[in-house]
């Protein structure tokens, strides 16, 4: 069975290994690469070509919609906030899904169910 290459983009480290804790137990999940803002996970997607991108919102200087917008080739995103009002605004860019952290696992195993869209 084929990987599902995917990156992490979120500001805080540990937000980015409390999800890498959380997808552990996943072994179709191929994790390539992380960044701490959107220039650098802009970089990361043109030269990587992940599959999935689970993506921050609120970031330092441009937020994950500034990201998303900047794209040419736009991964599957699943968001991962703190913030519940941009729950409509991720799903109107075709999010896969939107995770409230700290990430609940029962609700976190139910995105990750959704990845037979890949």
């Amino acid at each position: 069975m084929k990987k599902i290459k995917f990156i992490i983009v979120d500001d805080e480290r540990s937000s980015r290994e409390e999800l890498k804790r959380a997808i552990k137990k996943y072994d179709d999940f191929l994790l390539i690469g992380e960044a701490e803002n959107a220039d650098d996970a802009k970089n990361l997607i043109e030269t990587e070509m992940p599959d999935l991108m689970f993506l921050d919102i609120q970031m330092p200087e441009k937020s994950g919609f500034d990201l998303l917008e900047s794209l040419d080739n736009v991964p599957v995103v699943l968001f991962i906030t703190a913030f519940n009002e941009y729950a409509v605004q991720a799903f109107e860019v075709n999010a896969l899904d939107y995770l409230m952290k700290p990430i609940r696992e029962e609700r976190f195993a139910k995105a990750i169910e959704k990845k037979e869209i890949l």
